[in-house]
């Protein structure tokens, strides 16, 4: 259905009645006269359907962006199962409306993210990383803290960013048994892996941030280039990260996940490239950190 096609039933004897699926503030912003609405993306909208009492029989036309967005196609198939057996899709949506000179009520106002400049310190207690390390024949994984950071922005652009990793806190979360998780913590501390009686920390220092295009909202938005030091050894590293900011402008998120070669760092401990004959005794290269960062302003940048 076209935009002079769903017009043209708005103006008949038995009108559909017209659903805005998006979010409470874009319905706010601009929707179709006399529409009503209920948002797709909450988990509740079934709940949301049944509280405006629509009667299933009753043509009903859902709209939402429009320019490629599922949310309409996503609402109707949804409303189907719900026993709405005359649901039409405005394809089109608010972009095609808009597009045909055809009135809109609302403030007009759509929510807009925050350009950000500043230093934002890295909040050590919400933040956290989830590592992974593997073998042949099982994986462990658990957590390990920040012991500090910052990320840096100007103009809503990503300029710099490092974090330091207190490695001390290493925790595994999938030994039940407290004698056997305790062991392999241990075992973590000592120079067969992190060494952490001597470096006690590792960190991460961006050198460069380079957005990445195109991008949407969830995907990685840069490239950070930098260095990782880890057991008093430095590369070159580099990982994509998704940066965003807090609608107050005042609280950043930052994820990203980091892939390293333990044996460049000085890791040797049941390596297939440095010993033989390991059998059961191997463990991956590789270990993986997924890091979470909670980071709030602290400073504005000169």
């Amino acid at each position: 259905m076209n935009a002079e096609e769903l017009q043209a039933l708005l103006h008949s004897t038995h009108p559909p009645t017209l659903l805005h699926v998006l979010p409470p503030e874009i319905f706010a912003a601009a929707h179709l006269p006399a529409s009503v609405n209920a948002c797709i993306y909450e988990t509740a909208f079934p709940d949301h359907i049944r509280a405006l009492a629509l009667d299933p029989a009753a043509p009903l036309v859902v709209y939402g962006a429009g320019e490629g967005s599922l949310d309409a196609a996503t609402a109707a198939e949804k409303l189907r199962a719900l026993g709405f057996t005359r649901v039409e899709t405005f394809e089109g949506g608010l972009a095609e409306w808009q597009s045909a000179g055809l009135p809109l009520e609302g403030t007009g106002q759509f929510p807009q993210p925050p350009v950000c400049t500043g230093t934002y310190a890295v909040d050590t207690q919400e933040s956290v990383i989830r590592w992974t390390g593997r073998n042949l024949f099982n994986h462990h994984s658990g957590t390990v803290r920040l012991a500090g950071g910052e990320i840096v922005l100007r103009d809503g652009r990503l300029t710099s960013a490092r974090f330091t990793i207190a490695m001390t806190t290493i925790a595994c979360e999938d030994l039940a048994d407290s004698a056997l998780n305790a062991m392999l913590l241990a075992h973590l501390c000592t120079t067969d892996f992190f060494d952490t009686a001597h470096h006690p920390t590792a960190e991460f220092a961006a050198t460069a941030a380079e957005p990445i295009h195109p991008c949407t909202d969830g995907t990685p938005n840069y490239l950070l280039r930098g260095t990782f030091t880890l057991r008093g050894i430095t590369h070159p590293l580099e990982f994509p990260v998704l940066i965003a900011a807090r609608d107050d402008g005042q609280h950043l998120t930052g994820q990203g996940v980091l892939t390293l070669d333990r044996t460049a760092y000085g890791s040797h401990y049941g390596s297939g490239k440095l010993f033989r004959y390991l059998g059961q005794h191997v463990v991956n290269d590789h270990i993986h950190l997924h890091v979470k960062i909670y980071a709030g302003h602290s400073a504005v940048t000169k």
